[in-house]
């Protein structure tokens, strides 16, 4: 992130915004998306779905906390009201803690091909989520791209169910409640950023994301097992601190900045994409012609979300330039 312009500040040109936004939001993720791959090889070396998280958030929180002095340095000291602290609150919780571990704990029961698909499912929840908290309308066309979207999840998800057994079940249902809690995150932060800007309230939630994540550990384990993995182990959570969660996270909030969350939503259709072969080239999994046919049909249907009009709670557009 050189220099930091990349996210920290709104193009004076629409056009270019719109071209930055898109670019931070693919970006990001892809890199996110990615993170599925890393815990599938740290499970290798016995953590399961709370060790990762805790690593991660231990390993990225010295990132955001720079992050934030940075911005405080900068002069970006706007002062949050007790309504506003209270959002940061639960957004930190929703976006980062709950939605990442919810993902972990999935992915421990189902193949990274199966959690992938679900995660298509992300733009479908910001439009509802858009229609029952925002009073948006949704049109024909988007409520026909959603169905085929389920649809084209519920055919893959049979053939894994016959493949996997029964604990597809358990951890479809845990992936699928990690996307719904991303989705409401991306959803309730666009009117905060606006006040506040990207990098601030990145710095913010992911504090209040490891500081929930830590409670959590103390809670049910003991500190000591952090230090009792192979070095391998670290240099993965590593990595997964830095390009699976530090960046992404950063370039995601830059997004929805310059492009509102629904399209910003819409955009991390692409990470799940370029996953679609690295299962089964990097883990071994199996993939199917059915898995494809799924994934084609889910990706149509997102794609007619993507179109315009369908952007659900956006930012209004007539956010000030420099805003961060």
């Amino acid at each position: 992130m050189p220099g930091g312009g990349a996210v920290t500040a709104l193009a004076v040109s629409p056009a270019r915004a719109r071209r930055v936004g898109l670019l931070l939001g693919a970006t990001g993720a892809v890199l996110f998306s990615a993170k599925a791959i890393l815990a599938k090889f740290q499970f290798r070396y016995g953590l399961d779905a709370l060790d990762v998280m805790a690593l991660r958030m231990a390993l990225s929180l010295p990132l955001f906390l720079g992050l934030g002095l940075r911005e405080h340095l900068r002069g970006n000291r706007t002062p949050l009201n007790r309504r506003e602290w209270a959002q940061v609150l639960v957004l930190g919780v929703l976006g980062y803690y709950l939605s990442s571990l919810l993902d972990f704990w999935g992915l421990q029961y189902v193949p990274v091909s199966m959690e992938r698909l679900i995660l298509f499912l992300n733009p479908t929840f910001v439009v509802l989520i858009g229609l029952l908290a925002f009073g948006r309308r949704v049109s024909r066309r988007e409520w026909i791209a959603m169905a085929v979207s389920y649809a084209g999840v519920a055919l893959v998800f049979v053939e894994n169910l016959h493949m996997e057994g029964p604990h597809m079940v358990r951890g479809s249902l845990l992936v699928l409640a990690a996307a719904f809690s991303y989705a409401l995150y991306l959803a309730m932060s666009g009117q905060l950023i606006r006040r506040i800007g990207s990098l601030r309230l990145v710095a913010y939630a992911m504090t209040v994301s490891s500081a929930a994540t830590a409670v959590h550990y103390l809670l049910a384990r003991e500190p000591a097992r952090l230090l009792s993995w192979p070095v391998e182990a670290y240099g993965l959570a590593l990595v997964n601190a830095v390009l699976c969660t530090f960046l992404p996270v950063t370039f995601t909030m830059g997004a929805v900045a310059r492009l509102g969350a629904g399209t910003a939503a819409q955009l991390s259709a692409l990470g799940p994409v370029s996953l679609v072969f690295l299962g089964g080239w990097l883990l071994g999994e199996r993939i199917t012609a059915l898995q494809l046919l799924g994934t084609a049909v889910v990706l149509g249907a997102v794609l007619l979300l993507t179109r315009a009009g369908a952007n659900s709670v956006p930012i209004a557009p007539s956010a000030p330039p420099g805003t961060r």
